[in-house]
C-alpha cells in the first residue's frame, strides 16, 4: 500500500523526501540526490502505462488514477509516493482510495511565504503568483511549468482546498509544518521515525539521525546543488536559465516581501486555516 508524502507545491516535499530517502535508503544516514528516485511522482506517465493514449485529456487520466495504485500496489509492498495532487474526488473518481491508501504525510506552509517560492519557481510576478493560491489549478509534473504537454496534469485546486482534502477525516495522517522543519530538524525527525514505524520496519541510530540531518540541511541541498547535482531544476521562462530550487528557504520572509493588499487577500482568504495551522492568532 502507499504511504502519501503530499503538499502544495513549493511547501517542502522535496526538502522532507530528501530527509525519508536518507532515512529509509541509506545505510549510514549520508544523503545523495540519487536516493530521490526511491520516493517516486505520482501521477507519472510510466504508472499510466497502456491505460492512456493523450496524457493531455484529463476526463482519461483521472478514470484511471486507482488503476494505475491498484497496478503500482500488486506486490502487496509498502511503498512512498511523492504528489502534489489534490486528494479529490472528480466526477465520481477518486484520486485514491482505502484499498490503496495506507497513511499520508503532509507538508505544509505558510501561504504568505508561498507567494515568493512560487514566483521564483514558476516565474511570476509577486501578484500572479498570489494569485496562483486561489485557483483551481491545474499544472504538468514535468521537470518545468512550461513542460506540461510533457507531463501528467495534477490538480492543485486553491491552496485551502488541497490542505482540507488530504487532512479531512484521515486517521492515518502526520502534518509536518515547514517552519518546524526550519526551526527544530531533529524534533520532526524524530516525530516522522515515529510516525513511519507504524507502518515500516525501520531501524535507525543516534549517529545515522545526526548524519540525515547534517546531510539534508537546507544549505547542504542548496549547496549540492549549486555543485550540479540536483537534477530537478526547472527553466526561467523569461531567461532560459535554470532557476534554483532550494531558494531562499528559511531566508525567505514574507513580511519584508509582500504588499500589504497581498497579504490581507491570503489572510481573508485562508482565515480557517491559518488560523487552524497557528500562522494567525
Amino acid at each position: 500500500m502507499i504511504i502519501w508524502l503530499a503538499s502544495y507545491p513549493k511547501s517542502g516535499n522535496t526538502w522532507l523526501r530528501s530527509i525519508i530517502s536518507a532515512l529509509l535508503y541509506s545505510a549510514d544516514g549520508v544523503f545523495n540526490f540519487e536516493l530521490l528516485k526511491k520516493v517516486q511522482q505520482f501521477p507519472d506517465k510510466k504508472f499510466f502505462k497502456d491505460l492512456i493514449e493523450d496524457f493531455s485529456n484529463f476526463s482519461e487520466i483521472k478514470k484511471n488514477w486507482i488503476v494505475a495504485q491498484d497496478r503500482i500496489n500488486l506486490n502487496n509492498e509498502t511503498k512512498l509516493l511523492k504528489t502534489h495532487h489534490g486528494k479529490y474526488t472528480v466526477e465520481k473518481s477518486n484520486f485514491t482510495d482505502n484499498k490503496n491508501t495506507l497513511a499520508t504525510i503532509y507538508i505544509v506552509r505558510d501561504p504568505r511565504t508561498l507567494v515568493k517560492s512560487i514566483s521564483n519557481h514558476f516565474t511570476l510576478s509577486l501578484n500572479d503568483a498570489s494569485k496562483f493560491l486561489f485557483a483551481s489549478s491545474v499544472i504538468g509534473n514535468s521537470k518545468s511549468f512550461e513542460e506540461r504537454k510533457d507531463g501528467i496534469l495534477t490538480l492543485l485546486g486553491k491552496w485551502n482546498d488541497h490542505y482540507r482534502s488530504w487532512t479531512r477525516n484521515n486517521n492515518n495522517l502526520l502534518i509536518i509544518k515547514y517552519e518546524d522543519l526550519v526551526a527544530n530538524p531533529e524534533t520532526e525527525l524524530i516525530k516522522l521515525i515515529k510516525f513511519l514505524k507504524k507502518y515500516l520496519n525501520l531501524k535507525t541510530s543516534e549517529k545515522k539521525n545526526k548524519m540525515i540531518l547534517q546531510t539534508t540541511s537546507f544549505s547542504n541541498l542548496q549547496n549540492m546543488e549549486k555543485q550540479g547535482l540536483f537534477k530537478e531544476s526547472v527553466i526561467n521562462k523569461k531567461t532560459d536559465s535554470k532557476v534554483n530550487f532550494f531558494h531562499l528557504g528559511p531566508k525567505n520572509k514574507w513580511q519584508d516581501i509582500l504588499d500589504k493588499k497581498i497579504v490581507s487577500e491570503i489572510e481573508k482568504n485562508f482565515y480557517s486555516e491559518m488560523k487552524e495551522l497557528g500562522y494567525l492568532k
